[in-house]
């Protein structure tokens, strides 16, 4: 004849049931609504690249320093009124400039689209150039396709947005 253990002999069992159901569902749990970094905006709130999927990034680097960054910042000022719904434009200071003093460049720049308070050029895996004006480009599914150097205009942008590689 066939012995049922007793409850007491099952506790343990069941509270190692218990603990790994558990386990279970935090893995679970913690793979949903997951979302890389965020970044400060300097206009207020944040923002992940992950929101962003569906759209072309841009992330400009500039210096209140660099006149080629001047004489393309009004470029990328058209360029992300013209393309609201396919398009987000970010600002970085090269120089790491923060607080009162990045608001007041960004200011004296015309810089019209919102600005990031950190780099998020290492999260990207985008090693440091060195030149200005710089611009990361994301692809719709925020994969880093290229990094611009120099001066880009309305009609180099609207290239890279017509481009078969996005």
């Amino acid at each position: 004849m066939r012995e049922i253990p007793s409850l007491s002999s099952r506790r343990p069992l069941y509270r190692k049931l218990k603990a790994g159901l558990f386990l279970l569902a935090l893995v679970f749990l913690s793979g949903c609504g997951s979302e890389g970094p965020r970044y400060g905006l300097l206009q207020g709130g944040s923002v992940s690249f992950d929101e962003l999927e569906g759209k072309v990034v841009l992330i400009n680097y500039w210096a209140e320093w660099c006149r080629p960054c001047r004489i393309e910042i009004p470029e990328l000022n058209r360029f992300a009124q013209q393309h609201p719904d396919r398009v987000r434009v970010f600002s970085v200071n090269f120089d790491a400039v923060s607080g009162a003093a990045l608001a007041e460049q960004v200011q004296a720049l015309g810089i019209e689209f919102d600005t990031l308070l950190e780099d998020p050029r290492g999260e990207l895996g985008v090693a440091a150039s060195g030149g200005l004006p710089e611009t990361i480009v994301l692809n719709p599914r925020g994969e880093v396709q290229q990094v611009l150097l120099g001066p880009q205009t309305e009609q180099s942008l609207n290239a890279i947005l017509g481009s078969s590689d996005l």
